[in-house]
């Protein structure tokens, strides 16, 4: 471990990995809660899975773009960590998997060596911000949103508003009108826009707030057709501090942006965000664009010998893999990467591959595919033939034979039925019974092994849920079938109807009676017209004998890609802590988190020493509150509680009320000057909590 202590250039980042090791060691020795090293190690890229005593670690990639270098870090990871294998997520994501808890701090160094983090990949923060794969070479696009979606990225990394809220929160960004990033399902999302302001041309974005699927999926509302893009950042932290504040904390399944915007209304909660304005850094954030878009290069490198000429495999793979870029002479490649997962072997030779003859880098796409950029049109054959070489080749780039999956029963905790089993079966009924379907572009089919919609299952044409029904007493895998789902452009987009469930072992059998009945009565018309002409019920009772529990076999009781019965199962997690005082544990972390402050402050970083002062007082208070057995489920109601347990009742004197105190974060603009006093009282205010406790113990 003393490695990475000397190597790394970064402090910060330093600082940050051996903190893991710290907590880690602490988990070990049973000082640290199993809850709260949860908390921590999840906003580190360090995730359970369904397997006892490994994890999975997710590698965040902003807007899914990785250089060869970068990828060839990640392989060496993989080769030495993990099993060789790198999946990749819908949100642009890498994850390996079944990696030591014990060796997480040293990955992570390893990877940084290269600028790649696993910071905030998951946990309650800020996720990865996400992005058009076509961003900068979309023909349709009003101007390239890679340094927005970027600095995004940037400033929101290791921000103390964005570190233990009540849930995730997703962002994207999307290249044109045609909305491939899906802004309508993100807590934000944001498509480019151009308008003339006295002759001159400014950028902007229409703006959606609110989204979300799961299992109970909602549209986000559009609350600006357009801000000028000087305003995202700002508007973001503030949405942000809002939903830190008042988002609910105790209940899980309510705790995300979507419901809070819903109980606030839109209107309410805009009002919020503008009267956290004056207490921002800045109320303006502007990008220098031209410096990024002026020092972007076109690769012209020298011209490989072809081995052989190319057929008509490589004719059938041009229609759906190759993609025309806005720069001339120049195409994209698509390539299809089935349920998202390569290995290091490839990967290396994709790394070379881009670095040589592309423009050294790759950008991994929503449908979890890759899309090499920049490739000289004449380049085309010699792609074809080296990604054939490599096990890359397949045709069918985002078509109907390009199946997105979650890893599903394989190992998430959360994985109900196979979600990878009935995608590779579902992926050969396409490509052996109807190959036709290798060129439609039209259809999209999801998949998801449980309600929480990794696999994006309820927003697609054709989407499963993994599942399981009763036969009498006997309990076998499922799938939720749902229809009518898709993205209609512009953020908007509308959510798949539930139609009926199916043994999973039915699945294949469900999609050859759905597709052909397309084909035997669409008469011409996309599918969704189709699905709205005949209605929910004409496919229910399409699909009807297949859903008949009555009928399972014991055939059906096997899921796919398993040879026992199927059995109901969560996957075991890590194991259980001793009991710790909680309320010990609490304070010590407000302490932390003033400390963190105290350390801002010294570096004349104003506005966040101001909200770690303001996040150390909500633990203290949390953690008194705690001690009266009072449950919380916002910051918002914590200060109210506090008031209500301690002030009010005279246990606590401290010269007005708690909310005053706290309240003064958005009352005042982040100045040296209040940046230090609010420093100086909430230090005082948690040597008075930190003495009542006290004193509380020795009673």
């Amino acid at each position: 471990m003393q490695s990475f202590r000397t190597e790394l250039e970064n402090p910060i980042v330093e600082r940050d990995i051996l903190e893991l090791e710290r907590k880690i060691a602490l988990f070990r020795e049973g000082k640290i809660d199993e809850e709260k090293f949860r908390s921590l190690r999840l906003a580190r890229g360090v995730y359970g899975q369904r397997q006892q005593g490994v994890q999975m670690i997710r590698i965040k990639l902003p807007y899914g773009r990785v250089t060869s270098s970068q990828l060839r870090r990640i392989c060496k990871v993989s080769e030495e960590y993990s099993t060789g294998r790198l999946h990749i997520t819908t949100r642009q994501d890498i994850q390996i998997h079944y990696v030591s808890l014990d060796r997480t701090p040293e990955l992570w160094a390893e990877l940084e060596r290269d600028d790649v983090t696993l910071r905030e990949a998951c946990g309650n923060t800020v996720r990865n911000v996400t992005a058009s794969e076509l961003a900068g070479i979309d023909p349709k696009e009003p101007f390239d949103v890679t340094p927005y979606a970027d600095a995004t990225f940037r400033y929101f990394l290791r921000n103390p508003v964005c570190q233990e809220m009540g849930r995730k929160f997703k962002m994207s960004f999307s290249s044109s009108d045609e909305d491939i990033a899906l802004s309508y399902l993100h807590d934000l999302g944001f498509i480019p826009k151009v308008k003339t302001v006295d002759g001159k041309e400014v950028r902007g974005f229409k703006v959606l707030l609110g989204g979300g699927l799961g299992s109970q999926p909602r549209h986000a509302d559009m609350i600006s057709e357009f801000v000028e893009t000087d305003q995202i950042i700002p508007f973001t932290e503030a949405v942000l501090r809002i939903f830190d504040r008042h988002g609910e904390r105790a209940r899980r399944n309510k705790a995300r942006m979507k419901f809070l915007v819903k109980d606030l209304g839109v209107e309410a909660f805009l009002d919020l965000v503008e009267k956290e304005r004056k207490a921002l850094p800045f109320s303006s954030f502007p990008l220098d664009f031209e410096d990024y878009e002026s020092g972007k290069t076109l690769p012209n490198p020298e011209s490989p010998t072809l081995e052989k000429e190319p057929g008509l495999d490589f004719e059938l793979w041009k229609l759906t893999n190759v993609l025309p870029q806005k720069q001339k002479g120049y195409v994209a490649i698509g390539v299809k990467v089935p349920l998202g997962d390569f290995y290091i072997d490839q990967a290396r030779a994709l790394a070379d591959l881009v670095e040589k003859y592309a423009n050294n880098e790759v950008r991994f796409t929503l449908r979890q595919n890759f899309l090499i950029r920049d490739v000289r049109e004449d380049l085309v054959p010699f792609f074809y033939q080296e990604l054939q070489k490599i096990g890359l080749g397949q045709r069918g780039y985002n078509t109907l034979g390009d199946i997105t999956a979650c890893p599903g029963t394989d190992t998430c905790n959360l994985g109900i039925a196979s979600s990878t089993g009935i995608a590779v079966e579902l992926e050969k009924v396409i490509l052996e019974e109807y190959p036709q379907y290798l060129q439609n572009q039209d259809l999209v089919i999801k998949i998801s092994g449980c309600m929480n919609a990794c696999g994006q299952h309820n927003m697609a044409h054709i989407g499963f849920q993994g599942m399981s029904m009763k036969s009498g007493k006997t309990v076998v895998p499922a799938l939720q079938v749902l229809l009518g789902g898709g993205n209609l452009g512009d953020g908007n987009g509308r959510f798949a109807d539930k139609v009926t469930k199916v043994p999973s072992r039915r699945g294949p059998q469900a999609l050859r009676v759905l597709l052909d009945d397309f084909e035997k009565n669409a008469g011409g018309i996309d599918f969704l017209n189709y699905y709205d002409r005949q209605g929910q019920m004409y496919f229910y009772e399409l699909l009807k004998e297949l859903s008949d529990a009555s009928t399972v076999t014991v055939s059906d009781s096997v899921d796919w890609g398993h040879n026992e019965a199927y059995e109901v199962a969560v996957g075991v997690g890590e194991c259980a802590g001793v009991v710790i005082d909680l309320v010990a544990t609490l304070l010590l972390e407000a302490l932390e988190k003033l400390e963190l402050g105290k350390e801002a402050l010294e570096q004349g970083r104003w506005s966040d020493s101001i909200y770690h002062h303001y996040a150390g007082l909500i633990n203290a208070a949390k953690a008194l509150l705690l001690s009266e057995d009072t449950s919380t489920n916002s910051y918002a109601n914590i200060i109210s509680l506090f008031d209500e347990k301690f002030v009010e009742t005279g246990k606590i004197n401290m010269e007005g009320t708690f909310a005053e105190k706290v309240y003064q974060i958005n009352q005042y603009e982040p100045t040296e000057e209040f940046a230090k006093a609010y420093a100086k009282q909430a230090m005082e205010v948690y040597s008075l909590l930190k003495t009542y406790r006290e004193e509380e113990v020795e009673a």
